[in-house]
């Protein structure tokens, strides 16, 4: 009886654990670990009313392009960014729009397996439910109010 009791009281020492860890370090402090070689960003979400919110997230690349993961118990910003992909990105002090797409199929597993989720962040954030990835594609910049915008060339069937 007394190991059961110990035991129930490790496994919510644990979750109070994970619960401090989750909210107030990775989403209230929102710590940045570059210094320990992982490259960061700032995704910038919108919700229905408008109002955004801002998130510091680990960024992995594969071929070329940016990629995000939600695995933690809270995936809010992830939540906003599929309702409303149009985010707004800060990579190393500049700032550009960018769509997000969730990642399925072969592009996941190629993805999930080349940054794989490490034994000790599991731990520390409680064995957290299946990754959710994001690849961030950039936008298109518009071009600008008063410049001249060159036709595009014409065919002879549009001469017509």
């Amino acid at each position: 009886m007394r190991l059961i009791k110990w035991l129930g009281i490790l496994f919510l020492v644990y979750v109070g654990f994970v619960v401090a860890f989750e909210t107030v370090y990775l989403r209230m402090m929102q710590p940045t670990f570059e210094n320990a070689g992982i490259p960061m960003l700032v995704i910038i979400t919108t919700d229905e009313t408008g109002a955004t919110q801002s998130h510091r997230l680990a960024r992995f690349d594969s071929d070329g392009k940016i990629y995000v993961s939600a695995h933690h118990w809270t995936q809010g910003w992830h939540n906003r960014a599929i309702r409303n992909p149009n985010v707004r990105v800060e990579i190393d002090g500049v700032e550009a729009d960018y769509i997000a797409v969730p990642v399925v199929g072969e592009e996941y597993i190629r993805v999930a397996t080349e940054y794989p989720l490490p034994l000790p962040a599991k731990i520390l954030m409680g064995f957290p439910p299946s990754r959710n990835i994001l690849r961030l594609d950039p936008v298109a910049p518009k071009s600008e109010p008063g410049l001249p915008v060159t036709p595009p060339e014409l065919t002879p069937l549009d001469s017509f």
